[in-house]
């Protein structure tokens, strides 16, 4: 990892300042750093010691690090990390320009590793992310999306690079067609649970630990399986009053909602569909050969679901 943000911090550099330092202020964010661990992870569990997955993880973080930026100007977000965002700090154009260049020079980087099978990957991959975006965007402030609609927009917009990532790995190491699809398949699955975690946080975690504030997706009118489930098992009085937040993202009655999430066991829910994802993740990497990366990866699968930010 200290390679990758090594190759992250060298290919960041440009003549114009503005860029620098919003690039700059993002990195120096820190960050999970999960896909590109799960990249290096899973190269190394197919058994690959060449050269380019130190790259093609920087790659990976880029192009995650380019869709936050988008992000938070669509949501007017002010807050991740536990600092301001760059949208907040430098402006909203200012923010998208930095990510238009974060993805072209994630693509720059990408080619030096000769391989079109993995510059085909990515480029799906940010194709499907940015249909993902726009298929949110579709659903913010419609209290009629249900689970389908919700889970096809976190296919797309967030287990999509998981994918990408886990795929990669085990191209670069040259792995059979059936190989590959299982670790697609098992880097889906983390980034579905890792997903559907988060979003649970938004109603039972603790804005300090989050880095973020509670309460951002309802205040963005996003309808996310807790509030889903919640509008599910709710009484009359209590569905319309979890709609009427989802259209005008209302966060007045943020506590009332809460207890109404928590009360109908829609975060027990939550937290058992991403058991589940995560239970296929396990079994998929039990048919890699044991290996520290192996057990490494299925430790990420623990840390998916027990985490608190």
């Amino acid at each position: 990892m200290r390679e990758v943000d090594a190759s992250i911090r060298q290919n960041l550099t440009s003549e114009v300042q503005l860029i620098n330092a919003i690039s700059g202020h993002i990195i120096s964010a820190g960050g999970k750093r999960l896909r590109p661990a799960l990249l290096l992870l899973m190269a190394k569990a197919h058994g690959y010691n060449g050269p380019h997955h130190h790259t093609l993880a920087a790659v990976v973080e880029l192009i995650h690090t380019a869709t936050l930026l988008h992000d938070d100007v669509v949501d007017e977000s002010d807050l991740r990390r536990g600092r301001k965002t760059s949208n907040a700090r430098f402006g909203n154009a200012a923010s998208v320009l930095a990510g238009d260049f974060l993805y072209s020079r994630a693509f720059q980087m990408m080619v030096t590793a000769g391989n079109l099978r993995i510059l085909q990957i990515l480029a799906d991959a940010t194709n499907v992310i940015a249909e993902g975006e726009v298929l949110q965007l579709l659903n913010m402030h419609d209290p009629e999306v249900g689970v389908e609609r919700y889970l096809q927009v976190i296919g797309y917009k967030t287990a999509t690079l998981f994918d990408a990532a886990a795929r990669i790995g085990a191209v670069l190491a040259g792995v059979d067609t059936k190989h590959e699809d299982a670790s697609a398949a098992c880097g889906r699955a983390i980034g579905t649970a890792f997903q559907l975690i988060d979003d649970a946080l938004d109603y039972n975690g603790e804005a300090e630990e989050m880095g973020k504030n509670v309460g951002d997706d309802l205040r963005e009118g996003k309808p996310t399986l807790p509030l889903i489930v919640a509008m599910q098992r709710g009484t009359q009085t209590e569905r319309e009053l979890i709609q009427n937040a989802i259209r005008h993202g209302e966060t007045q009655n943020m506590p009332r909602i809460l207890q109404i999430v928590r009360d109908c066991g829609a975060l027990d829910t939550v937290h058992e569909t991403a058991q589940a994802e995560l239970s296929s993740a396990r079994a998929l990497l039990e048919g890699l050969e044991p290996s520290p990366e192996r057990e490494a990866l299925i430790d990420l699968c623990a840390y998916s679901l027990d985490r608190n930010a």
